[in-house]
């Protein structure tokens, strides 16, 4: 069916363990797709509650999965990029993450050639959620080392350079451990790096 219709597909799951086989399973019947992971993103969660016997208060806990948010993040880039989606996932997909439209517009477009706008192109960074840090390169971040500006999409493993001058002089794709260039670019999209940007998510 899913062969023949050459649509996105939604593959719900009552549980994580669950879902996380039928993905493997799906990456092997569909390696040309985009297959993606969507759970919950906590590994621990604790509501806040009240003892009434002993008067007690429990704080709300929780610890969330970086690699698990990756995955959710990278889930919903390739359902707003691609057709071939198929996105398999528990029962916490039900729970809104706000509007796609929403979140799809506070996509950055990058192409080379472009005019190269450094304070604009880190405030745009900014509102979406990505954070400048020259010292530690991880996912959501961005750092800038003289004419180059390197940004590690929230939703890859992989990230880009800028090279500024007048105009955005070089786009590649780099290793963000290394910073070896992977291949040279035209053209890149990157999305927000939380589903909370302002205006989305609400």
């Amino acid at each position: 069916v899913i062969e023949r219709l050459q649509r996105p597909v939604l593959v719900m799951s009552p549980n994580k363990v669950l879902a996380a086989q039928l993905y493997s399973e799906f990456k092997t019947f569909f390696p040309g797709n985009a297959v993606e992971y969507f759970v919950s993103y906590y590994d621990y969660y604790q509501p806040e509650a009240y003892i009434p016997a002993s008067d007690t208060y429990i704080e709300k806990d929780a610890s969330i999965n970086d690699h698990i948010d990756k995955l959710r993040l990278k889930a919903t880039t390739s359902i707003l990029s691609r057709r071939d989606t198929l996105v398999v996932a528990s029962v916490s997909c039900i729970y809104n993450i706000g509007s796609p439209d929403n979140f799809s517009e506070f996509c950055l477009n990058i192409k080379k050639g472009a005019p190269a706008d450094r304070k604009g192109l880190t405030r745009s960074l900014v509102a979406i959620q990505y954070e400048r840090n020259e010292i530690e390169f991880t996912r959501g971040a961005f750092r800038l080392k003289g004419a180059a500006l390197d940004i590690f999409p929230a939703d890859g493993d992989t990230a880009y350079r800028l090279i500024l001058g007048d105009k955005i002089e070089s786009l590649s794709e780099i290793d963000p451990l290394t910073g070896d260039t992977i291949k040279e670019l035209e053209e890149v999209w990157i999305y927000p790096a939380t589903h909370f940007v302002a205006g989305a998510g609400q």
